[in-house]
């Protein structure tokens, strides 16, 4: 009698199914704790996003919140600073974008901006210089009311960060 090939899976079969099983969970058990812990940590994720009141902050007056642990500015701004700002030409700026581009429609009152001096990072100092905005000691960098840089060595506009008024005194940053 010859021998003859079974369909039939043997106990060897199984046996190597099962290994293969095993070793594919406990592959999968040992890398997931690893994947995890890439996550961001609790205390980051709570600064991604930013919810400020406006109502205390009075006309004219910047305050400073942390956002992604950076410093970021809200300026109430006077009707005056926004004609200012509003009635530069775009040609006489080293980074040109209009004062409308960097507020909120409906919201021209407030300009919310990331408070880093684009030139090394320094933090500016609001309501200084010529132009009445923000000023970095460190280099000479002077920004104006709409936090557009006039003055170099810095050479871009303080950076709008991404926001949304949730209404009109509640400002969310992130």
């Amino acid at each position: 009698m010859a021998a003859t090939d079974t369909a039939e899976p043997s106990r060897r079969d199984f046996l190597y199914i099962a290994t293969a099983a095993v070793g594919a969970v406990g592959a999968a058990a040992t890398v997931w704790p690893l994947i995890s812990q890439m996550n961001p940590d609790a205390s980051v994720l709570a600064l991604a996003l930013a919810e400020v009141d406006l109502a205390p902050i009075a006309e004219g007056q910047i305050v400073t919140v942390k956002w992604r642990g950076k410093p970021v500015f809200i300026a109430h701004r006077t009707k005056k600073e926004i004609e200012e700002a509003r009635a530069v030409p775009l040609a006489q700026l080293i980074d040109p974008q209009s004062d409308e581009a960097r507020v909120k429609k409906g919201h021209e009152q407030w300009l919310v901006v990331v408070g880093i001096c684009t030139h090394l990072g320094c933090v500016p100092l609001g309501h200084q210089g010529s132009y009445g905005g923000w000023f970095c000691p460190c280099h000479g960098s002077e920004y104006d009311t709409s936090g557009r840089v006039r003055r170099s060595p810095a050479p871009y506009n303080l950076e709008v960060p991404p926001y949304e008024f949730a209404s009109d005194t509640l400002v969310r940053i992130g």
